[in-house]
């Protein structure tokens, strides 16, 4: 199984502020590369819990009795954790987005190098796929989508020609729906805006927005004082969700303020933004558009 060289690897790690007789959580734990630097830096007692959805990562499992891996959906961490004993942890590590794995294999259609069967699930369980969302979703929800998961101008036209073209057959592989968008494909930008279409599918599909705020409400209760969480994004739907919610412990509104005037917030952003050097997007493509930001509990 290839999967991608881990992103900011040490950037992300580091951010955690790692106790060798720490608890901590990779809530996407794909090829493992990020698990494994954590495991590098705890002792004996140090625990790494590990989550990821999709089967394929099973093959990945590392062989460490501080090591427990969870394949469930990230959004249910709290309870997972529970389940495990766990109340409280010592750092939160999250890199969002598709693994190269992911892309690579081209039956699951997440790319849109590959003519494949509209499926884009990461959890190959779930009942919705990219087959029924284009096949089944109205008008308006299809617009909707568009506009607001892929930040595309012409999203009504778009949804309003997915509909015209299903009236006669349905939409079933990848190619199919290139030849459906066909007129708003113009060839010096059909693959930005093809990658536009296919982000807004995919965070549909595997209810990505859904996911991320469940994860980070549940953030501030998981961590200790003094916790890290550690996130990297990849779009900037994500991105400023991350960045709103460290600001103000929440996504829209104003956070309370205390007697003094100050805002009451469970976390603190530490450092600014950071992004992958020159050399590292050079030999990872994947890195280009990577944004990490870290936050500690207060």
């Amino acid at each position: 199984m290839e999967y991608h060289n881990p992103v900011l690897l040490k950037e992300t790690v580091d951010g955690l502020n790692i106790k060798a007789d720490g608890v901590y959580v990779d809530v996407t734990f794909g090829g493992g590369g990020h698990s494994r630097e954590i495991l590098n830096r705890l002792g004996e007692k140090g625990r790494l819990f590990a989550f990821d959805q999709d089967q394929d990562v099973l093959k990945n499992i590392i062989s460490d009795p501080r090591f427990t891996f969870i394949n469930e959906n990230f959004r249910y961490m709290k309870r997972f954790l529970r389940f495990h004993g766990v109340i409280k942890v010592d750092g939160i590590l999250a890199d969002f987005g598709v693994s190269s794995h992911q892309f690579d294999v081209a039956e699951r259609g997440f790319s849109t190098r590959f003519e494949a069967d509209l499926d884009m699930r990461m959890n190959r369980e779930n009942k919705l796929s990219a087959y029924h969302v284009v096949n089944q979703y109205s008008e308006e929800q299809l617009k909707q989508m568009f506009y607001r998961y892929g930040e595309l101008r012409m999203a009504l036209a778009m949804a309003r020609c997915i509909v015209e073209s299903r009236s006669q057959s349905p939409i079933v592989t990848s190619n199919q729906l290139k030849a459906v968008l066909h007129k708003f494909l113009p060839p010096r930008h059909e693959n930005k805006i093809l990658a536009q279409i296919y982000q807004a599918i995919r965070i549909e599909v595997n209810q990505e927005i859904e996911v991320l705020k469940e994860f980070l409400i549940q953030v501030p209760e998981l961590l200790k004082v003094g916790g890290r969480l550690s996130v990297i994004s990849y779009h900037s739907l994500e991105d400023r969700l991350v960045k709103r919610f460290i600001r103000n412990g929440m996504f829209e509104g104003e956070p309370k303020r205390d007697i003094f005037g100050n805002y009451e917030v469970p976390l603190k952003k530490v450092n600014g933004l950071i992004t992958p050097t020159k050399e590292e997007i050079a030999m990872n493509n994947r890195a280009r558009s990577a944004k990490l930001r870290i936050a500690e509990k207060i």
